[in-house]
């Protein structure tokens, strides 16, 4: 009995523990309205370079430079703060992060992957320093599972995600008109992250 008490105590104390864990909770700013996505800490070292970059306010003034309805909507390029339109989606901060494909995280409706270069270039499938992408269409597009790191997920603003994706844009499916973001982070507990979004860690 005393043993079955013990082993109840230390379940509860980990469960309240693991209530008041405190999460990085990210909102991305754009006109549209606020995406607001959480990281993966099975995705170390995309989740460290992300936040790393936030801080840093590197993508504070980058655009969503190129949206595919019915696909995804992809930004976080430096290119695209200048003038040269022609530039976008070819910068980055000057490194790649290693990929981090794991079986459970999929490209489900709302999952934040990194973009990286072609295979013919980039046979190691490391993703970009910089550049991520947010998946639109309800069903997902997992044909790109165990090809690109997914490493967070969207928890509120899929609405804006749906918004942005159906933007007019030219034949490069570059936004006509500039969606500029900005980026923050914000610690919150998994409790308040429950009640606030219906979002539930695993």
């Amino acid at each position: 009995m005393k043993k079955l008490f013990t082993l109840f105590t230390i379940l509860l104390v980990s469960l309240i523990t693991s209530c008041n864990e405190k999460e990085d909770v990210i909102t991305i700013n754009t006109d549209q309205g606020d995406i607001v996505i959480i990281l993966f800490d099975e995705t170390p070292l995309h989740k460290a370079n992300f936040l790393k970059l936030v801080e840093q306010k590197f993508y504070d003034g980058t655009t969503f430079h190129r949206i595919m309805d019915g696909f995804m909507i992809q930004g976080g390029d430096p290119n695209s703060k200048d003038d040269d339109v022609m530039n976008d989606g070819r910068g980055g901060p000057g490194y790649t992060v290693p990929e981090e494909f794991n079986a459970q995280l999929t490209h489900i409706k709302g999952a934040v992957a990194a973009a990286r270069q072609p295979d013919n270039v980039n046979p190691e499938k490391a993703s970009s320093g910089s550049q991520f992408y947010i998946i639109e269409p309800d069903d997902g597009y997992h044909s790109l599972d165990g090809n690109y790191t997914v490493f967070g997920q969207t928890i509120s603003g899929l609405d804006v995600v749906e918004a942005i994706a159906l933007e007019p844009k030219n034949a490069r499916n570059r936004p006509i008109t500039d969606i500029i973001m900005s980026i923050e982070v914000t610690k919150m507990t998994r409790k308040k992250i429950a009640k606030e979004y219906g979002y539930e860690f695993e």
